[in-house]
């Protein structure tokens, strides 16, 4: 397990089409360090949004894509990204409310 500070866990929101929809229902999208786990983010996401509540997290592991570059065969970096929901009592996100 690493030793993650909550400053460390999330790297940054995820903005697309399915999720700016999906924030109707209060989940909000993020990546977030490779090796951090659903008590991680859910802690990081309570302590640096002030008045969220985090009901639920789901977490996906995403492989690196091979990439080549002429006769080199490489693969970018994996990641990781985690959908957060919070409870219907919660403040919502203020990085997402101006987009």
């Amino acid at each position: 397990m690493a030793d993650l500070k909550y400053y460390d866990v999330i790297l940054k929101p995820i903005v697309t089409e399915k999720s700016m929809n999906s924030m109707s229902e209060k989940k909000y999208t993020f990546a977030v360090h490779p090796e951090a786990t659903k008590n991680q983010i859910k802690e990081a996401v309570e302590k640096m949004f002030a008045g969220t509540k985090v009901a639920k997290v789901n977490t996906m592991n995403l492989e690196g894509k091979t990439r080549r570059r002429g006769y080199q065969v490489g693969k970018t970096a994996k990641t990781k990204k985690a959908i957060v929901q919070l409870t219907e009592d919660s403040a919502d996100i203020e990085i997402f409310s101006g987009l």
